[in-house]
């Protein structure tokens, strides 16, 4: 965590303890319970919709296994009732209403999971050049000999350089690879070792392994579409740790088919989960996870940690950290 942590031994009488709704489990709850501001808190009923919130609470800490999936289009009445702040466990906010995001402050898990996020990607990325599942002889008579990939001299491709973003590359520059990374905003100084790049089709064209962490946004949604694919590597192998949405698959499904790129690992899908039947579950040149990538080591110690930044910012009133932008949607 980069955001330090505003620490006073006691209370001020200024300070108004807060009303806290915790949706996110006992560990919150007893990383918050000593809190200097003498926090309240209300442990949501697991049967009670996430929005029922008490109306005397002023902070809602929630995620989107909460029961987001259910929420109604409309907000409900009396919604935001007294909340002042929402803190999501989640980086990104699609998977809640989007009246969600025009009441209060709403502050975002920005760098919790990226650590895990870029271990799943690095394990994505060698499970595909080595293979060791696939080669694995059953009998005497499949002992042979099969070459296996390699990193060295390879380009890895990497759409978004956030937190996850930037953990995957001090991970994979030991390899020996060619690190091309493509950003929304400008670069404002040179990094040893990455090379930007201009566009998403200028990415593809020399990726050999394609990682998308880019936020979900109105200008995200399809950027992987088949014009972008015909325009890919043969030895692409795409990996969607970010949003479904980011992909069309229908098109990565028919590039997939026509021996166009190599292979796709996805942690997500859209929908999620796909519907049965869906060609996606039994592809062969389809690695699938049920969006799991963001779990492993002290992801709550993590959320935990990042709450207590903010709580400690909250109940002295000055500005919070990793606050959602509604312009940049994210």
């Amino acid at each position: 965590m980069n955001s330090p942590r505003i620490e006073s031994r006691r209370a001020s009488t200024s300070v108004r303890s807060p009303i806290i709704v915790n949706q996110l489990g006992p560990d919150i709850r007893a990383a918050l319970a000593d809190h200097w501001s003498r926090p309240l808190i209300i442990d949501h009923p697991a049967d009670r919709a996430p929005w029922e919130v008490a109306p005397e609470a002023d902070v809602l800490l929630t995620r989107p296994l909460a029961g987001w999936h259910k929420a109604p289009a409309e907000k409900p009445a009396g919604w935001p009732f007294g909340l002042r702040w929402i803190q999501t466990a989640s980086t990104g906010v699609d998977f809640f209403p989007t009246w969600l995001l025009d009441g209060p402050v709403v502050t975002v898990g920005r760098g919790i999971s990226a650590d895990p996020i870029a271990e799943y990607v690095l394990a994505a990325i060698l499970g595909f050049e080595k293979r060791i599942h696939d080669i694995r002889p059953r009998s005497r008579e499949q002992w042979k000999i099969t070459p296996l990939g390699s990193l060295s001299g390879k380009t890895i491709g990497i759409a978004g350089f956030g937190a996850i973003g930037r953990a995957v590359v001090e991970r994979l520059k030991p390899f020996g690879v060619n690190i091309r990374v493509l950003r929304r905003s400008a670069w404002p100084y040179v990094i040893p070792g990455i090379e930007p790049a201009d566009s998403i089709e200028k990415l593809v064209e020399v990726s050999d392994h394609l990682v998308l962490a880019l936020p979900a946004t109105t200008r995200t949604a399809r950027l992987i579409n088949a014009a972008v694919l015909a325009r890919a590597k043969r030895s692409l192998h795409l990996i969607n740790v970010a949003r479904g949405r980011i992909v069309d698959q229908n098109a990565l499904l028919q590039a997939l088919d026509e021996g166009r790129i190599s292979g796709a690992t996805l942690d997500v899908t859209d929908p999620e989960p796909p519907p049965d039947n869906d060609p996606i579950y039994d592809h062969p040149k389809i690695v699938l996870t049920p969006h799991v990538s963001w779990t492993g080591g002290g992801d709550v110690k993590r959320l935990a940690d990042k709450t207590l930044v903010n709580l400690d910012a909250y109940a002295h009133g000055v500005p919070l950290a990793d606050v959602f932008d509604r312009n940049l949607e994210y």
